[in-house]
């Protein structure tokens, strides 16, 4: 087996047929199997992928698992030499897959890998940053990166130099497309079920150049990623979630003062995101 293909999806239907479509269309040239994971969705999900796309192997959650778990479940079936976390709301228009397989059979050294994303227009989305300190992370928390004069203290953050075109070494890239070799999982473990979602897959980047792998990104291939289709359905409950993992990654690779700060503003955090969703609604 040359690619397991993990898709966890909740509440995300049409964007996950379109995904599953273009992903057996365009991909040729591998031995290749497909998980789907899907998180308790309501939507008709379970029946369209039994329906159409009955090749798949389909895992039932009776509740939202969250993203790391419900990828473990899959992780342990896996049977690929490299094995791709994808999102249900990526789109594929070429042989996106077969590239990627050949690129990491070329270059032994890559442990992970992401490749160039572009946003439905065909812009590019960014997809790579360095990891997360805790300046920059408090000024997300306290909203102040929507503010200009705060912007330029994140651009270090938010990698706004990289460069797209141009394969490099990188911290972390996005768990949109998120390819690992195998043999790398097998050292690593499976992903840290502490995450409900959001920072998995910054820790994971973290544990695999901590353990000596490169993280890579290649500009090729290239796929579209419609972006956070299914957190984007929830309202400011989420802002919990996000201060539960990053105050949990904080604890696992920063400083026990920095992850004190962290949680001492996650109420203010809560309370300003809160106010916004009022003010949207």
């Amino acid at each position: 087996m040359d690619l397991s293909i993990i898709i966890v999806s909740w509440q995300v239907k049409d964007l996950l047929q379109k995904c599953l479509g273009s992903l057996y269309q365009y991909t040729s040239g591998l031995k290749f199997e497909v998980f789907v994971v899907d998180n308790n969705s309501l939507d008709g999900t379970i029946e369209m992928v039994r329906q159409e796309f009955p090749q798949v192997n389909l895992i039932v959650n009776t509740q939202n698992l969250g993203f790391a778990r419900a990828n473990n479940q899959a992780l342990k079936l896996s049977a690929g030499r490299h094995v791709l976390l994808l999102n249900p709301d990526t789109e594929f228009f070429d042989n996106a897959l077969g590239q990627i397989v050949e690129l990491m059979d070329k270059n032994r050294e890559w442990g992970i890998a992401g490749c160039k994303i572009l946003n439905p227009d065909k812009t590019i989305q960014s997809s790579v940053r360095r990891f997360p300190g805790w300046f920059d992370q408090t000024l997300v928390l306290l909203k102040l990166h929507h503010l200009k004069f705060f912007k330029k203290s994140l651009n270090k953050y938010w990698a706004k130099d990289f460069d797209y075109e141009t394969v490099s070494v990188v911290d972390q890239v996005m768990g949109a497309f998120f390819m690992i070799r195998h043999s790398v999982l097998d050292q690593l473990g499976l992903w840290d079920e502490k995450y409900f979602y959001w920072f998995e897959e910054v820790d994971y980047c973290r544990r695999a150049k901590d353990a000596g792998f490169q993280v890579v990104y290649t500009p090729d291939p290239v796929i579209i990623h419609h972006g956070a289709a299914s957190f984007r359905q929830l309202d400011w409950h989420k802002q919990i979630v996000w201060n539960h993992s990053l105050q949990h990654y904080f604890w696992l690779h920063g400083k026990k003062w920095q992850w004190f700060i962290l949680w001492l503003l996650q109420p203010i955090s809560i309370i300003l995101a809160l106010l916004v969703d009022l003010w949207r609604r």
